[in-house]
């Protein structure tokens, strides 16, 4: 069961980087494309971050899922699922920005993407409290 819980906090560990840094490049990407009319390096970069932690999400999902599944899905442990689905939510909206981002298209403001960013650390603090403390 040690290699579940290894598995799954190294593949949560490089998921969360997609999430606190994808929103960040945006930022980058955006004045990047501005300033050169295509697509640059620093978007090749976001992109690829970002698909390559879809990877990794789904294997912490998976191995979140065998843990809760070994707990007997503790009343904690659905309040942490909750929780991580708002987080994949929040890494859906990332993706969609993505998507848009590499055809040219950056709807959002920085202070958005700012605030959108800052969002997902709060999401982290609650899951790592439900997680550490287990209230329920």
């Amino acid at each position: 069961m040690h290699w579940v819980k290894i598995i799954h906090l190294l593949c949560v560990m490089g998921w969360m980087t997609s999430i606190f840094a994808v929103p960040r490049a945006l930022i980058y990407w955006k004045r990047e494309w501005a300033r050169l009319g295509e697509f640059g390096p620093l978007g090749d970069l976001t992109y690829r971050l970002y698909r390559f932690s879809a990877g990794l999400g789904v294997i912490a999902l998976l191995t979140g899922l065998w843990l809760g599944w070994a707990w007997a899905f503790a009343p904690w442990v659905w309040v942490k699922l909750g929780l991580v689905a708002l987080l994949a939510g929040h890494y859906v909206l990332t993706g969609r920005m993505v998507a848009r981002a590499r055809l040219g298209e950056f709807r959002e403001s920085d202070l958005y993407l700012r605030v959108f960013n800052e969002i997902s650390v709060l999401g982290v603090v609650a899951v790592l409290w439900v997680v550490v403390v287990k209230p329920f």
